[in-house]
């Protein structure tokens, strides 16, 4: 029995459970019929609509129900806007029903931009099973370290085994390799109890192998803009009005649906729209309108650094949150390794280029870019601390070294403390990778499963993008690539947990950081925050932390190099409050964190700032001044006088 009369719908495309039965809605102007198709053996034909639309209410399905479409008698496929499927995108899509979870955290208010402590997953190397239910296990762990919002790589369904999650083909359906719909909605829920946000990285700028779309419409795509991922969605040309419908609602289906915090933008430079309201625009305001009064976080990665995305719609912006900062990991990376090639060639990794992230953010706001032989970035030093999201390590720059390799891996312990110092007290939102607060083991390699017909193409595609590296021109360096398509590349990821008792100096460190953030007026973000900075040396800067009691102000001191001997400091931003001197209340360098010892400071007198460390000072008492026989035994530290 079928009822083609009207039923009321959450979103245009796709499935969904309604009464008795459920609503079917597919965009397929291109075809004269399509029939729905379901798995007990049933084919029933949707009735067309204005503008390319078929549609049915049936009333004898629940969910559970699998179903597919045939388009003009043809083979059948996956529903485009499918909240699940059976065995990837070729597969079965299933009928879902999204009120029957039961949340416990329904009152959750959501997360404001301020004041976040990101920590980014990829689900199936996070834990051994690679489930959003294992996932759950660990959120103890991360609510113990600090961390208040987990941001979740792509999950909607792919081909294959394993991969990133960037070459999503069915936007809807969360892949069925992490678990049910019903397992994502659970870890967002008990994530909540412990009071951390999930924010999910979604994929607009193409669809990945596997997907259909063009079977159901030659307007889904365009080819008025060259896409270095594949073909571009139709978001600005003829008959767009579907393919933006199917975006945006997609951004408020994860948050309505799912609960999720907010969302992160892939690759935003890519998603071309010439209209006058950017799609990124529209997919800012129904994400936000989604979260039915919830604070939600709308994250953007853009490679050209276009700070109006991240500027209010009033302002000529897209209103988004925030952006994610390559400028502060590209100089930090220079720091603690001392390589420059390809990306890296602009960047120094000197004291002025990390004080001037602190300070705005993109470190090149329209100037030239000696890489690309262009302008990079735009002008704007007007976006608070919050609108930048800075970290030392993400999936891309982890796998990005060849072998995987994490930092700890590549450069001097004691530097890359000094620097995830500088990451966790500074303004900005700062993020990190999984495994880095106990500095995993693990690699973290580009892995992709699309089938042994696209394996050879997926290997030389990552061989030439590594290419730009001069040092993966060495055809012995090349010959040892992983193979992205190989199980044990992606096996090779996944965390060992039990690593966590063997460094728990590497895990105290990064949690005793957080709760100084957390804990320390000065490092806590909040309405107008201010910090300021300087060079101290070479290779030290020194950043000043402002407060509104002069007692809550902090100096923090970091320093790249050798030992450096301090005198005197002709700069205001080291002069300590009225009344008072400096006083050293935490280092990088402290035993306990694996260091060589924490060195004394007083900064009434000279003193000796230790290679590669960091460290935090408050106002205190005076010290008693300078006297001669202090002034030899400085004489005869530092190896001058007499």
């Amino acid at each position: 029995m079928t009822s083609l009369g009207p039923s009321p719908r959450r979103y245009a495309h796709g499935a969904e459970v309604s009464g008795d039965g459920a609503s079917f809605r597919v965009w397929a102007e291109r075809v004269g019929s399509v029939g729905l198709v379901l798995s007990d053996g049933r084919e029933i034909a949707l009735a067309p609509e204005a503008g390319g639309w078929f549609s049915a209410n049936v009333p004898d399905v629940c969910a559970g129900t699998r179903y597919a479409y045939r388009l003009d008698g043809g083979a059948p496929l996956a529903d485009p806007a499918s909240r699940a499927q059976i065995a990837g995108p070729d597969s079965w899509s299933v009928l879902v029903d999204p009120t029957a979870y039961r949340w416990q955290h329904s009152h959750w208010q959501g997360i404001p931009a301020r004041g976040q402590v990101i920590y980014e997953i990829h689900v199936g190397t996070f834990t051994e099973r690679g489930t959003w239910a294992a996932g759950g296990d660990r959120l103890p762990h991360l609510a113990a370290l600090g961390v208040t919002v987990v941001e979740m790589m792509p999950i909607a369904d792919f081909r294959g085994r394993f991969g990133w999650g960037y070459d999503g083909a069915l936007s809807y359906a969360p892949t069925g390799l992490y678990g049910t719909p019903d397992d994502l909605r659970a870890f967002i829920d008990a994530a909540h109890g412990y009071g951390i946000g999930v924010i999910l990285d979604v994929v607009y700028n193409h669809f990945g192998p596997g997907n259909r779309f063009a079977e159901f419409s030659d307007r889904w795509f365009t080819e008025r803009y060259e896409n270095e991922w594949g073909d571009s969605p139709n978001f600005d040309g003829e008959g767009c009005g579907p393919v933006r419908d199917y975006v945006a609602e997609n951004a408020a289906y994860w948050i309505a649906e799912f609960h999720f915090d907010g969302l992160r933008l892939d690759a935003t430079q890519a998603l071309f729209d010439a209209s006058p309201d950017h799609i990124i625009a529209r997919i800012a305001r129904e994400a936000r309108a989604a979260a039915d009064g919830r604070q939600v976080l709308l994250v953007a990665e853009n490679e050209p650094q276009e700070t109006r995305l991240a500027r209010a719609p009033a302002e000529g912006g897209y209103g988004l949150d925030a952006l994610w900062n390559d400028d502060f990991h590209h100089s930090a990376h220079v720091a603690v390794t001392g390589r420059r090639e390809a990306y890296y060639h602009d960047y120094r990794g000197v004291p002025q280029e990390l004080v001037s992230a602190a300070r705005y953010g993109y470190l090149f706001q329209g100037q030239r870019y000696d890489w690309q032989d262009a302008p990079r970035g735009t002008p704007d030093l007007s976006l608070p601390p919050t609108g930048f999201v800075t970290f030392l390590e993400n999936h891309d720059q982890v796998a990005n070294s060849a072998r995987g390799l994490r930092l700890h891996a590549q450069a001097s312990h004691a530097r890359l403390r000094a620097l995830t110092t500088l990451l966790l007290l500074s303004p900005q939102t700062p993020m990190l990778f999984q495994g880095q607060e106990f500095w995993a083991s693990a690699p973290f390699h580009f892995f992709a499963d699309q089938g042994p017909e696209l394996a050879a193409d997926i290997a030389d595609g990552r061989i030439e993008s590594l290419a730009q590296f001069a040092s993966l021109l060495d055809p012995e360096a090349r010959s040892r690539l992983p193979d992205p398509a190989a199980s044990a590349t992606f096996e090779s990821c996944r965390l060992d947990w039990s690593e966590i008792d063997e460094r728990g100096d590497v895990l105290g460190f990064h949690r005793d950081l957080l709760r100084l953030r957390r804990n320390t007026v000065a490092f806590a973000p909040r309405e107008g925050a201010r910090v300021d900075g300087s060079v101290l040396g070479p290779e030290a800067l020194l950043l000043r932390f402002f407060a509104d009691e002069p007692t809550d102000e902090r100096l923090v001191l970091v320093n790249l190099g050798a030992d450096l001997s301090v005198a005197s400091v002709p700069d205001p931003l080291f002069a300590s409050p009225a009344g008072s001197d400096w006083h050293q209340v935490w280092s990088s360098e402290a035993s306990v964190y694996g260091g060589g010892g924490r060195r004394l400071i007083e900064t009434a007198r000279r003193f000796v700032l230790s290679a590669d460390c960091a460290v935090v000072l408050a106002p205190g008492p005076r010290h008693p001044r300078c006297q001669t026989d202090d002034l030899r035994a400085w004489q005869t530290l530092i190896g001058v006088g007499d």
